[in-house]
């Protein structure tokens, strides 16, 4: 009970509304065209509970994030989505590490909770542009010698995929837009699937739900942001008098 107290207080009222809705987009296309495969509907719990920690700038989202890829790569190799299974399987897992161990190093005023958010400077815009575009390029070759499926969209999620777990480790709010785009490709990808077995009704709604989770995530770190600046400034004028 203290704990499920302790939970409540930490987030919204706004925020665990959220999430209900979230989880209801999440189980009842499950119940309905999906509910003899159980780790479906599991996994996109995992993953919209993972976003909500990440809307809070805090750490253990990152490490529900790496066991969502890790099942979700499962998945993505079962319908032969190789893209999707390489992008997760060998980059969004191993960039969430990359990401907690970043986020746990540069806590808001020793506060272990919420990470402190980053100015992406010149540089981090062109690394991010170049770094894209590389990645983008080899693992074209690399699902067109697996032989993916949809591998243009496939090839359009990877660049989207890569530029949110890049930002995400920069710790820039801008990460969250790069998740919502790639949630937009994700959708495209799987309503493909639909055509092939209608049970992934129940993956494409979850995306819709992590959709609105990342718009939130986007506006609430654009939040916390301003008032982290504000706390900064405020303690810089305290040490000036």
């Amino acid at each position: 009970m203290k704990l499920l107290n302790k939970f409540l207080r930490y987030f919204s009222i706004s925020e665990i509304i959220l999430w209900c809705i979230s989880i209801a987009f999440i189980i009842v296309p499950y119940l309905v065209f999906d509910s003899q495969n159980f780790g479906i509907m599991l996994v996109s719990l995992l993953g919209v509970t993972a976003i909500v920690f990440i809307a809070k700038g805090n750490p253990f989202g990152q490490l529900m994030m790496m066991v969502f890829g890790i099942v979700y790569a499962i998945l993505s190799y079962e319908m032969k989505y190789y893209g999707e299974m390489i992008t997760y399987a060998g980059m969004t897992v191993p960039m969430a590490l990359s990401s907690l161990i970043s986020w746990l190093k540069n806590p808001f005023e020793k506060d272990k909770l919420e990470v402190e958010i980053a100015t992406l400077t010149k540089k981090d815009y062109i690394l991010t542009l170049v770094f894209a575009v590389i990645v983008t390029v080899i693992f074209h070759f690399v699902l067109k010698f697996f032989g993916t499926a949809n591998i243009v969209v496939s090839t359009i999620s990877i660049t989207t995929s890569f530029i949110a777990v890049f930002l995400t480790y920069k710790r820039s709010e801008f990460f969250a837009l790069g998740y919502l785009l790639n949630d937009i490709v994700l959708i495209v990808l799987w309503v493909m699937a639909c055509y092939t077995d209608i049970k992934y009704v129940s993956v494409v709604s979850s995306f819709v739900a992590f959709m609105f989770m990342d718009s939130y995530t986007f506006i609430n770190w654009s939040r916390i942001k301003r008032k982290q600046q504000k706390a900064v400034r405020k303690s810089a004028e305290n040490t000036y008098i």
